[in-house]
């Protein structure tokens, strides 16, 4: 792909790796089958996708949600964008559970 109809986008899967390391390797898989269109390279607790700049990031989403679904995690965790403006991409957090006690 050439640099001027590309755009990068990074998902920290940190958290996701504190749960169980055979997740990360899963949700490259599943990304590659999924969006045989993008390039994928991992570094530590991030993954860096090369996407055609066409590409919205909801698809990208989209296909977390659906791994996160595949593999019984959407309970426990959720992708959520980043803020900051220098960095495209999600973050994969663990979602904030609420326990109320009663009497």
């Amino acid at each position: 792909m050439s640099e001027d109809n590309t755009k990068e986008l990074t998902i920290d899967v940190k958290e996701l790796s504190l749960e169980k390391e055979q997740y990360i390797e899963d949700l490259l898989r599943f990304l590659e089958e999924q969006l045989p269109q993008i390039e994928i390279s991992r570094s530590g607790n991030s993954i860096e996708l090369i996407v055609p700049s066409k590409m919205s990031k909801r698809v990208i989403k989209l296909r977390i949600k659906k791994f996160l679904y595949r593999k019984n995690l959407t309970e426990k965790y959720r992708p959520i964008s980043y803020n900051t403006s220098d960095i495209e991409g999600y973050r994969i957090k663990e979602k904030r559970s609420l326990e109320l006690t009663y009497y």
